[in-house]
């Protein structure tokens, strides 16, 4: 998998955090500065609660030290792993006043990255060992658009284009403004020459049309498995191809041997529960 870094730059991970604690602690932690001592310190454990696939420990580890920099952060695991109930995840050591006040907005984060790893490991391994790929969408959280990609990955996903500047996806406005499949894919050759042209078609002769155009990916969008079949057929590996729409692990499995290159599927980012993380006080010390 793809580090961290390749997903978000540094500089953009560090504009998030603050802003996320921010957001949380505004002019200042009103518990914490009322009931421990600046001096004290402590050390505390990231333990799972449920089995699932962990991601994001590094920007859960980055909330504490940005709160304070003598924050220590131990990893036992690393994104991408599997955990169990009562797993230790991580250890961190440092001012138990940073510590305590970025613990929300560390779990936020981590228990989110962590539920769509581990929703995308149920949907990897679905077609292990298959040509099919089951990839994302851009249905994500506005903001966290990079490190819910990276989530995906560390699951075992792919990822679709990340945003409307890296590909481009002819829908069906998109076709009926510009006149004609043919039209719209021969506009986007002209004007944007270099980036990958997707066409989504709803039936048969869409198809046919996208492939005669040239289209570098053709998407079945909510089409029937039989639909899906014929298309398949008319294709015949002269662009990529994807299937969209009410794709759940029924279907996947009942296409995993159909010759589709991928599925997408909204669910991985937009229906996510957070895996159940906690962070647990070991002892105190001033």
């Amino acid at each position: 998998m793809k580090p961290l870094k390749d997903f978000i730059d540094p500089r953009t991970l560090e504009t998030l955090i603050l802003s996320a604690l921010a957001e949380d602690v505004r002019h200042g932690d009103a518990t914490v500065e009322a009931t421990i001592p600046q001096e004290s310190w402590s050390t505390s454990h990231l333990v799972a609660k449920e089995e699932g696939v962990v991601a994001g420990l590094e920007v859960f580890c980055l909330v504490f030290t940005r709160l304070n920099r003598e924050t220590q952060c131990t990893l036992h695991i690393q994104d991408g792993q599997r955990v169990h109930p009562g797993d230790r995840v991580a250890t961190l050591t440092g001012p138990s006043r940073a510590l305590l006040t970025g613990e929300r907005t560390a779990l936020n984060f981590i228990g989110r990255l962590s539920g769509i790893a581990s929703m995308a490991s149920r949907y990897a391994a679905l077609t292990e060992g298959k040509k099919l790929t089951v990839i994302d969408t851009r249905k994500t959280t506005p903001g966290l658009r990079l490190l819910e990609k990276y989530a995906v990955q560390a699951g075992g996903c792919g990822n679709h284009r990340i945003g409307l500047f890296d590909m481009i996806m002819l829908k069906e406005n998109h076709i009926r403004t510009a006149g004609s499949i043919k039209d719209a894919v021969a506009l986007c050759r002209s004007k944007k020459p270099g980036i990958p042209v997707e066409v989504e078609t709803t039936n048969c002769d869409e198809v046919r049309e996208a492939v005669e155009a040239g289209a570098d990916r053709i998407m079945f969008d909510n089409m029937d498995n039989e639909t899906i079949t014929e298309a398949l057929k008319i294709v015949a590996g002269r662009s990529e191809t994807e299937a969209s729409g009410n794709m759940n692990t029924a279907r996947i499995q009942e296409l995993a041997d159909s010759g589709l290159d991928f599925i997408s599927v909204g669910a991985l980012t937009h229906s996510v529960r957070s895996l159940d993380l906690s962070l647990l006080f070991e002892h105190n010390r001033s």
